[in-house]
């Protein structure tokens, strides 16, 4: 069974200053590894600069907007956001991090980003999917975790809790 993550979705307010974010304001979110769990912190413009530095032990950085009220709610980032977090995770080990990029992979493909071109299996025994962005060939492979529906909904959920817009 795949290890669930422990997830710090998104937040209300600014981690710098405090103060909650409002309706159609810019905002930068922050996801680090902390190991056993991925937190996120999300800063406003004006708090932003003095914590920059935190990008570089960042597992991922991105930029956001909180939607407006009469605004449809998007369910994800942007999608160059799900391919760098897909691709961060390349060669990673840990049960949870090879359940979340083999979601992300079909994330990806029902986008019609990443296509399936075969599996294999490697040297552990585990079934890995070859495939290759649709803007280039280079393959990439992919660790097939045996999850069943109920740990893919839950695998799904935390990574909606990591991406969500604050509302």
């Amino acid at each position: 069974m795949a290890k669930e993550y422990d997830i710090s979705g998104a937040s209300k307010a600014c981690r710098g200053c405090g103060k909650p974010f409002q309706d159609g304001q810019e905002f930068m979110a922050v996801l680090l590894d902390k190991g056993s769990e991925f937190q996120r912190e999300d800063f406003c413009t004006d708090c932003w600069p003095a914590r920059q530095d935190q990008a570089g032990e960042a597992f991922s950085v991105w930029h956001g907007r909180v939607p407006m009220p009469e605004e449809p709610r998007r369910k994800f980032v942007a999608d160059e956001v799900l391919v760098d977090f897909f691709e961060r995770l390349d060669g990673q080990e840990e049960p949870a991090k090879v359940s979340f990029r083999f979601v992300l992979a079909l994330m990806l493909m029902r986008k019609k980003m990443l296509l399936y071109d075969r599996a294999g299996t490697d040297d552990a025994g585990r079934e890995v999917w070859t495939m290759h962005f649709k803007s280039g060939p280079a393959p990439v492979s992919v660790v097939r975790p045996q999850l069943d529906e109920q740990q893919m909904a839950e695998v799904s959920a935390q990574l909606g809790a990591i991406f969500e817009e604050p509302s």
